[in-house]
Parts: structure tokens; sequence; C-alpha cells
């Protein structure tokens, strides 16, 4: 004859796996991540003649979104506006704050550099002549998030 084995169900066991699966999902949730940038325009707002170069200043209307669960502060920075892998201008982005889980869209202030634009006139004219040209952007924005912090006690009987 054997023995029939009897499995009890355990409130300690339950308590615990679910604290631990709340737990994970809420790292998995709260897990930081970098907010994102997309270019929404470009919108040229001055011609000035440096002979023999032409500069522009543009506005850059930029749409952020913070897909974070806590608002995030960031500090001034410069964009590096590239066309051919070349330095041609820069935009200024201001300090400030955005909330958690939002959009904003930035109106951020450029100058671009003719005398560097006419080293590369035969792809600008080429460009031009297609109605289209690419412009890269890097930009590295130092800031830090708001953090939420909690305490729990588990009591286990």
């Amino acid at each position: 004859m054997s023995k029939r084995q009897v499995k009890t169900w355990s409130w300690t066991s339950f308590v615990v796996g679910g604290a631990t699966a709340a737990a994970t999902a809420a790292l998995m949730v709260a897990r930081p991540r970098d907010p994102e940038f997309e270019l929404i325009s470009i919108d040229l707002t001055s011609f000035k003649l440096n002979f023999p170069a032409l500069d522009a200043e543009l506005i850059l209307t930029v749409h952020v979104n913070n897909p974070n669960i806590v608002a995030i502060k960031y500090d001034s920075a410069t964009m590096s506006i590239l066309y051919d892998g070349s330095l041609l201008g820069t935009a200024l982005l201001e300090a400030g704050s955005q909330p958690a889980r939002s959009c904003r869209l930035h109106r951020l202030p450029a100058r671009l550099s003719g005398l560097e634009l006419a080293h590369h006139v035969n792809r600008f004219l080429s460009d031009v002549a297609k109605r289209e040209m690419v412009l890269d952007a890097s930009v590295d924005v130092d800031g830090v998030a708001k953090e939420n912090k909690s305490q729990m006690d588990l009591f286990v009987s």
C-alpha cells in the first residue's frame, strides 16, 4: 500500500509569490527610458549674406515624448546639425522639465553656416535640384528623473 501525498496550500507561499511578482512587474514598468525626439518641421527665419557665404537662421520644431512614469528635468544643451558628415550649424535646447508620460513640442532656434555648406557645394546643388536634403543631428542631454521612494513591510505568519 502506498502512502498518498497531500499537498497543502500555504498562505505564506501565496503572499511571498504575489509580492515577488508585484515587485518584478513594478521594476519592469519603472525601468527608466530615454525620452524620444522627433523633428516635426524646419522654418527658415532669415538669410544673412556674409560674403562669400550665406548664413541661415531656423526654428526647429521638435516633438519630445517622455515615456517614463516620473517627471524628468534636463539641462540646456547644444544640438549639432551635420550635413554630409560636417558640422553645419547648431540649435539650442534650453533647460527645462517635462511631466511623466507626456508629449511636448519644443521650438529650437538654430543657426547654419553657409561657409561650411560651401565646402559641399556640388552635393548641395544636387540636393536642391532633387528638392531633398538630409541633415543629421546629434545632442547629449544631461538630466535627472524625479524619484519616488517607498517602503514596504511584509509580515508573514
